[in-house]
């Protein structure tokens, strides 16, 4: 049985946190051949998240040190699967398509996929703000780290355990999500980008557009000069069309429960 983690990074997110741990299709992995661990990152609530969560059946980690970046570090080291999956607390992301994500990644032998939000079916899921700052990154990202990807910023990823051991990734915060993404093709693994459906976010939105969208500005240079100029990218990025139509990969199956009864012993 191959192993996977999930790692959710939360904040303040008691309320949607059953949502999602509810959306994770535990039945429908190990049914293609996963066993499933699902970890919650509490990264210092003041709600009740760490709490709902554990209820929920997940396992938490507390990252007291607050910050996108740190949330999923902590995540990432105390993941055990060979497998590591991700997404927000936020019931943004699709996690019912976990199992097709796997699927794309073992049948195209892809060690890091991640995916792009932004296609016209998921228009009126974003802010205009966060939807246009999202292409301006994204076009600087390409323009920088001379790879494909659509969208810099999405926060679901599929990737081998091994990536995370051999990457160079360091920011604390938002720019974690992108620099995740540029190390990776930086690194020369098997990358590959495919859109999802995503959806209306729960709650409270806790990003600043333009105070976030200049943080992560600055982070990209930041990271191309570390980088220096005698890097070579060596990243097979593949850009599927993975429906005749162009669109989005759907999620087959119901949800499970908010149980997690499939979740690997500790």
């Amino acid at each position: 049985m191959k192993t996977l983690s999930i790692v959710i990074p939360a904040l303040n997110e008691e309320e949607n946190i059953p949502a999602v741990l509810t959306s994770v299709p535990v039945d429908r992995l190990r049914d293609a051949g996963f066993e499933t661990e699902v970890i919650v990152v509490d990264n210092n609530s003041t709600d009740r998240t760490g709490d709902v969560a554990r209820a929920c059946g997940a396992r938490v980690v507390v990252q007291p040190e607050r910050g996108y970046g740190n949330a999923y570090k902590a995540g990432f080291d105390a993941a055990s699967g060979s497998y590591i999956a991700t997404g927000d607390a936020d019931r943004t992301y699709p996690f019912d398509a976990l199992p097709e994500l796997l699927s794309v990644v073992e049948e195209r032998d892809v060690e890091f996929l991640t995916t792009d939000r932004l296609h016209p079916a998921n228009r009126e899921a974003m802010k205009d703000s966060h939807f246009l700052g999202n292409h301006v990154l994204s076009l600087v990202s390409r323009l920088l780290f001379r790879h494909d990807f659509r969208d810099s910023q999405s926060g679901m990823w599929v990737f081998r355990r091994y990536v995370w051991k051999g990457v160079d990734v360091r920011s604390p915060g938002m720019a974690f999500s992108q620099e995740i993404k540029n190390a990776a093709a930086l690194a020369g693994y098997r990358v590959l980008e495919v859109p999802i459906e995503y959806r209306m976010r729960g709650g409270e939105v806790k990003l600043n557009a333009i105070m976030d969208g200049m943080s992560n500005l600055y982070s990209l240079f930041e990271h191309r000069l570390r980088r220096g100029h005698a890097a070579d990218l060596e990243a097979q990025v593949v850009i599927p069309a993975l429906a005749s139509d162009g669109g989005v990969l759907e999620p087959d199956g119901e949800k499970a429960q908010c149980s997690l009864t499939s979740a690997m012993p500790s």
